[in-house]
């Protein structure tokens, strides 16, 4: 109860006491004087004790009173409980009991609310897609981790606007016109922020007590669109690789059947040529072969390989064409370490990194091999040639399909294209990495680092 209206109550008690006193004076008048003081007297001493009496229950009241409101102002707090009810009886009691049901009811309902705040808020930041909410004035009302990472945005995005955030007008332009038309939308666009990424947006109206917002989630294709274009530059090479072989067969075998045949003297070397191109072909659908075969895991078996013993057969393999060639091979530490792998695979792998390293050397150059185990239990396989090198702008993509840093070169010594694409796919498989250094000049040196395991 507030001290106001007690002290209007004060107030009204003392007036109504004042009033009676002067009644009963009144009417007392013509009573003897000594009775008259007498009931005045008793009607003072019963007016003070009701009022004593009435200043003790309005205490009590305002108690429980004041311990209603605190629960009523704090419905979701642990004060809005009531304590125990000093009458459980009457109206005051039965508006505790009342506040102390909704006070339940309402934590109960706050707590869910809660709880699916919390987790619906977990899902979308740990979503690897983008969130991004506005409202109708294109101000930002969420944004998930994801997207913020993305557009390299730093600090409270609560309220700010939406260019801000995500500066694309395109963008933009999308969730203006969705707010406005209420209809979806969706758009690719680019990123330039921290890294460049291409993403797909797809924006949705969202309803809002201001009004129409719009929630848009953003999809990361850079990785989708970037094996889109590999696999368009892959099918492109591949129709071009397999054309320059197939137009000299058809050439060659064209001039023979137009009369060659009869020339003695060219008609050898026109054969030779078709061969040599036939046996291109079948290099390139080999190769090709090896890769389907990488990419799809049909190589499933490991055995535990000795890298010493691979290099050792390999170098055997090549020793021919390095003596032709007028290229050392020079072996230098060769530990005999153990991986776990395919060992066909592996000298594939071996074989044409040694096969590069001499078609690409000079006259009297070097080939050096050298097999250690390195600090964090690795093999690492070290295959350097003092050779033309590499430039360094196509060093990023020597293992591509069909990529060539010296495409006429390349074709003249017989490469495929395909070598280093098999090397790399070899050497992840068995968990491993394969890393170039090159200088134009002076050589380029392969290191291949593998997990080491103990000799069976």
């Amino acid at each position: 109860m507030s001290s106001s209206l007690f002290r209007r109550l004060v107030a009204a008690a003392i007036a109504l006491l004042v009033v009676t006193l002067v009644s009963l004076n009144y009417a007392l008048a013509p009573v003897d004087p000594d009775i008259r003081a007498l009931v005045l007297e008793i009607t003072v001493a019963a007016a003070l004790a009701a009022a004593a009496v009435a200043l003790l229950v309005s205490r009590t009241l305002t108690a429980r009173v004041r311990r209603l409101k605190r629960a009523a102002e704090g419905l979701l707090g642990p004060e809005a409980q009531p304590g125990v009810l000093t009458d459980p009886g009457d109206d005051l009691g039965s508006l505790e009991r009342s506040l102390a049901g909704v006070s339940q009811e309402l934590r109960g309902l706050v707590s869910n609310l809660r709880f699916e705040s919390a987790r619906r808020e977990a899902i979308l930041s740990g979503m690897a897609e983008g969130v991004l909410a506005v409202d109708p004035d294109l101000k930002v009302t969420f944004c998930n981790q994801a997207l913020l990472h993305a557009t390299g945005f730093r600090g409270r995005y609560e309220g700010v606007g939406l260019l801000q955030v995500v500066r694309d007008p395109a963008l933009y332009e999308l969730i203006r016109s969705v707010r406005a038309s209420g209809e979806p939308g969706k758009l690719r666009f680019h990123l330039f922020a921290n890294v460049p990424r291409t993403f797909e947006a797809q924006a949705t109206p969202l309803a809002m007590p201001a009004g129409r917002g719009v929630i848009a989630i953003f999809h990361d294709i850079t990785d989708l669109e970037r094996l889109e274009q590999v696999r368009k530059d892959f099918v492109a090479n591949v129709s071009h690789e397999l054309r320059t072989p197939l137009a000299g067969i058809i050439g060659y075998s064209d001039t023979l059947l137009d009369g060659a045949l009869d020339d003695t003297e060219n008609r050898r070397k026109f054969v030779e040529i078709i061969r040599a191109n036939a046996v291109r072909l079948g290099s390139i659908a080999a190769d090709l072969l090896v890769l389907s075969e990488l990419e799809s895991g049909a190589d499933q078996e490991t055995e535990t390989v000795s890298v010493r013993g691979v290099l050792e057969d390999g170098l055997l393999t090549v020793e021919g064409e390095a003596r032709d060639r007028g290229v050392r091979l020079i072996r230098e530490d060769m530990q005999d370490l153990y991986v776990a792998g395919s060992r066909l695979r592996l000298e594939q792998a071996f074989l044409n990194l040694l096969a590069n390293a001499i078609k690409f050397n000079r006259p009297d150059g070097e080939v050096r091999v050298r097999v250690t185990l390195n600090d964090d239990a690795r093999v690492a396989i070290m295959v350097a040639d003092t050779g033309v090198g590499i430039p360094s702008q196509d060093l990023p993509r020597i293992f591509e399909r069909f990529y060539r840093v010296d495409k006429a070169r390349s074709r003249q010594v017989g490469g495929t294209g395909l070598g280093l694409s098999i090397v790399r796919h070899v050497i992840e498989r068995m968990n491993g990495t394969v890393t170039v250094e090159s200088q134009v000049g002076k050589g380029t040196t392969f290191q291949v680092l593998l997990p080491a395991v103990t000799k069976p």
